[in-house]
């Protein structure tokens, strides 16, 4: 059982899951391969619960069982439960609901374990060992917009989970650098910039313009129109000036999208377009001698059961599309980087290209039939809306420049410090960091806290308040922790060896309760890629512990409980920080 318990440490959910597979043996030993279903408990009557009872019974009844009815087998379960130092009581409920009040004792002792052996203890342990995280992707020579900030707010959300999970995350940034609009934008790169290696950022100016001027230019005249669909062919062909004139747009847009990611704090790998381009023709081939690829009116597609629409492979011109890409980059990441979790973070609006896409892998046996491993999983979202409801963007139709956003954000955040009276009281250094942490935290938890599938409304006054379910309430209520432990005067790392944690009031269970669900937390986001849970599991943390610390019984400087308290604060300091880190955000410490 020791080495069971270790696999589960932190995970309270996990752990009293073994007990009841024990139990639940007993209990019915003629039914195979029984899980047991653990909850945690919202009403009175416990912690957690077991919700076997019902489903057993409708499985047994009529096989000549002793039982009769639901709350018998309830009954059973409880009493077949081994002995551990986990559980102070159980209770049946209802039809069958097995209660568990977890120990007072147990609940103190693991947490003052996690405080010295770290919360890494507490990580969740998925079934992978590496998995490809496919987020942010812009397209080379066109600006960020808010759709890519979320795709890379969550996309990297969900590698720091994975990460935390000691999972190796490649961590792919797939950019758009590769297609036809590079023929009209290196044509009007050698029209405007003889010497077009001098092409500097500088000299080119805004991309997005360039952009703009290449494409009128190409739907006014077709002679450039011409050269434009010629550059594509010698680009394709590998022609060397080509070639640089496109790593020379490509360069300049990275720095662009630099900007961004440099303020976010985000790691990206850039894997592009380009660079799965050589493994089209393979894959292709590969695909059709298993007669998965059909022609239909000029073009190769591969039909996909119960979509009307195929999947198209090689266009009606022999050109290759996104399809191909995605399949060729999908056999790359299952064949030569070995991974078993795929995750693609994009808007709603691609599920059903990814749907195909993952479909057709099935086909061909990359990818097993069901839900098993290796698997991929398309994390979509919506959109970002203004306060108009529509669809975010500035005033005259243009859609918003990510680095002005982001820098509004902390500008705002940095403004409101000083109106706080921190300029006299701050050094330059500390007011800066502190409004990058809230302003770019702001922006990120704004994201993160809805589910990711629905629309959410962009409002810098709701989002950079102090008040409510935002970064910034969260943030100051971590580095109000911080200072009631300064002001204690000891010195915690002390405190974790030699004083001891006790939950003995109400106020304090809640909140050591609270606590010891955070691996089971991780594990769920994890699983559904749903970064919410653990915004609406740090949210709560905090409201329990404002309950706790306001209580005038728990009072925690001065009192004789001050070190089991003191422990207390600093367990609370130690998840939330974590939480942050899994959110990208920069906790502060102080206010």
């Amino acid at each position: 059982m020791a080495a069971q318990e270790e696999e589960c440490k932190g995970n309270v959910k996990a752990q009293l899951a073994k007990l009841f597979e024990v139990s639940l043996k007993v209990t019915v030993p003629n039914e195979a391969d029984v899980d047991p279903l653990i909850a945690a408990c919202t009403g009175k009557f416990g912690d957690y619960q077991c919700n076997n009872a019902m489903g057993l019974w409708s499985k047994i009844k009529g096989k000549g069982t002793q039982f009769r009815g639901p709350p018998a087998v309830g009954e059973a379960i409880k009493n077949n439960l081994p002995t551990s130092e986990m559980i102070d009581s159980c209770s049946v409920a209802g039809p069958g609901f097995v209660n568990v009040v977890l120990s007072k004792n147990w609940m103190a002792k693991s947490i003052q374990m996690m405080l010295i052996e770290g919360i890494d203890t507490w990580a969740p342990q998925p079934p992978v060992k590496t998995a490809v995280v496919d987020f942010s992707s812009p397209n080379i020579a066109k600006e960020m917009h808010v759709g890519h900030l979320r795709s890379t707010i969550i996309g990297d959300t969900l590698a720091r989970m994975l990460e935390f999970s000691k999972v190796k995350v490649l961590r792919r940034n797939h950019v758009g650098d590769w297609g036809t609009q590079f023929g009209m934008l290196i044509e009007f790169l050698f029209e405007k910039f003889p010497n077009f290696e001098d092409a500097t950022e500088t000299a080119i100016g805004d991309l997005q313009a360039f952009y703009k001027a290449s494409k009128q230019r190409f739907d006014s005249d077709p002679a450039f129109k011409e050269r434009a669909q010629q550059a594509v062919v010698r680009l394709q062909g590998g022609e060397e000036k080509y070639r640089r004139a496109w790593a020379q747009i490509c360069e300049i847009s990275r720095t662009e999208f630099h900007k961004v990611y440099q303020r976010l704090g985000v790691h990206l790998e850039e894997k592009g377009e380009s660079f799965y381009n050589p493994y089209i023709p393979g894959v292709i081939e590969g695909l059709t001698k298993q007669g998965l690829v059909e022609e239909s009116q000029g073009a190769r597609v591969i039909f996909i059961e119960g979509i009307n629409i195929p999947l198209i492979v090689v266009k009606s011109d022999g050109g290759f599309n996104y399809a191909s890409t995605d399949l060729a980059a999908l056999r790359y990441r299952l064949n030569e980087e070995k991974a078993e979790w795929i995750i693609y973070v994009t808007d709603v609006g691609q599920q059903q290209h990814f749907d195909m896409v993952f479909k057709a892998a099935k086909r061909a046996g990359w990818l097993p039939q069901g839900d098993n491993y290796p698997k991929a999983s398309h994390v979509g979202f919506g959109l970002v809306l203004g306060e108009d409801g529509k669809r975010f963007r500035t005033r005259n139709t243009e859609v918003v420049r990510l680095v002005d956003l982001l820098d509004e954000a902390k500008n705002r955040s940095k403004a409101a410090l000083i109106e706080r009276g921190k300029g006299e009281e701050w050094t330059e250094e500390e007011i800066e960091s502190t409004a990058d942490a809230v302003g770019y935290g702001a922006v990120k938890y704004a994201d993160l806290k809805n589910n990711r599938l629905t629309n959410y409304t962009f409002n810098f006054d709701q989002m950079l308040n102090d008040k409510g379910n935002t970064a910034v309430y969260l943030l100051y209520a971590h580095a109000r922790i911080c200072s009631i432990i300064r002001r204690s005067g000891k010195d915690v790392e002390e405190l974790k060896n030699k004083g001891t944690l006790v939950l003995e009031h109400k106020d304090e269970r809640d909140l050591g309760l609270h606590l010891l669900q955070f691996a089971e937390v991780v594990e769920e986001a994890c699983t559904n890629l749903l970064p919410n849970v653990v915004c609406d599991y740090l949210y709560s943390l905090s409201e329990i512990f404002s309950k706790f610390y306001s209580n005038p019984e728990c009072k925690v400087i001065g009192s004789d409980k001050e070190t089991s308290r003191l422990l207390l604060c600093e367990a609370t300091a130690v998840v939330m920080r974590k939480c942050f880190n899994l959110l990208g955000i920069t906790p502060i410490y102080k206010i």
